[in-house]
């Protein structure tokens, strides 16, 4: 029994280390991003956050157009992409045969396997035509006069870069989306189906009872959209201005560190590259605390009666 009870420590303490490895790696990679960033952090302060010049000639650097480029970029992605995804999931889970249900599943979870470059090589050669032939449209329209629809049609630009975020993300909110689907208890079918509610009635109470769980799954598409480099690179246009129009070339903070930081000389600029990690660090980290209060809060709040169904045939009547 001692020699038992010796082990269960040995084993809690070895699990611990790893768990404690995890905080060491996040608080490692923001110690060094700010240990190389503190030169321009020093010269430009808090105005390199909302700064929008970006000269290496003259050393003048500012992060809002990446910073915009990068967090407009990802709420296009998630708007467009959050009601396909739970579309993909309720359909494979709720309402798809059971003879297609693994193939569609195997289909969403190739996509997200799919490289990133791959994406913006199909982006380049088949979405960028696309999209220049729906802004040469809209140019003879009234809508051309809005902001939001200005701009040349160009087809490379920020249209451009949030619908091909929107199909990369999409794969990661479903396959989520779907498992939280599985997870929720036949009961809860099985009750809203005893009190005579439809099929989407019975759907509607199982997004009800997982829906922290959805909500996760779109926060880790955010994630994801916001990191996201290579195909955003290719198809966002690379031009550091705030705008916004769907139709302008803009850059986000990846794409700048991944088309410039080979070339960067100077300790400024490259100081403000490490800054401009950093403040994509920060970010993700801002986002994800905030989700994660969310959830818990969601979690912990207290249980409240759930709305009785309306049988079909009582609303009806």
């Amino acid at each position: 029994m001692l020699r038992k009870r010796g082990d269960d420590g040995a084993f809690r303490i070895w699990t611990g280390l790893f768990a404690l490895l995890v905080a060491v790696i996040v608080l490692g990679i923001g110690f060094e991003l700010w240990r190389h960033s503190r030169l321009p952090i020093e010269k430009f302060g808090f105005g390199f956050w909302t700064g929008t010049d970006w000269d290496p000639v003259q050393e003048e650097f500012g992060a809002l157009p990446f910073i915009w480029g990068t967090l407009y970029s990802s709420l296009i992605a998630i708007v467009l992409a959050t009601p396909i995804a739970l579309g993909i999931a309720i359909y494979i889970v709720e309402i798809a045969p059971s003879g297609l249900r693994k193939p569609l599943a195997f289909l969403t979870e190739l996509l997200a396997s799919i490289p990133s470059i791959v994406y913006g090589l199909w982006g380049i050669f088949f979405l960028v035509p696309f999209v220049r032939a729906i802004e040469t449209a809209v140019a003879g329209t009234p809508l051309h006069r809005l902001p939001l629809f200005s701009g040349p049609p160009y087809g490379i630009g920020m249209l451009a870069a949030g619908l091909i975020l929107t199909i990369m993300v999409t794969p990661f909110i479903s396959s989520v989306a779907r498992e939280v689907l599985r997870a929720v208890p036949m009961a809860q079918r099985e009750a809203a189906y005893a009190l005579g509610a439809t099929r989407w009635e019975a759907i509607k109470v199982a997004l009800r009872f997982g829906r922290t769980g959805i909500f996760g799954a779109v926060v880790l598409g955010l994630g994801r959209a916001i990191g996201e480099t290579m195909a955003v690179t290719m198809l966002i246009g690379n031009n550091p201005q705030v705008s916004t129009s769907l139709f302008a070339p803009q850059y986000s903070m990846a794409a700048v560190i991944a088309n410039e930081f080979s070339e960067a000389s100077g300790d400024v600029y490259l100081g403000a590259l490490f800054e401009i990690g950093l403040v994509l660090f920060v970010i993700t980290l801002l986002i994800n605390t905030a989700s994660r209060l969310l959830i818990w809060s969601t979690a912990r709040a207290p249980s409240r009666r759930p709305a009785p169904v309306k049988p079909a045939a009582a609303e009806a009547a």
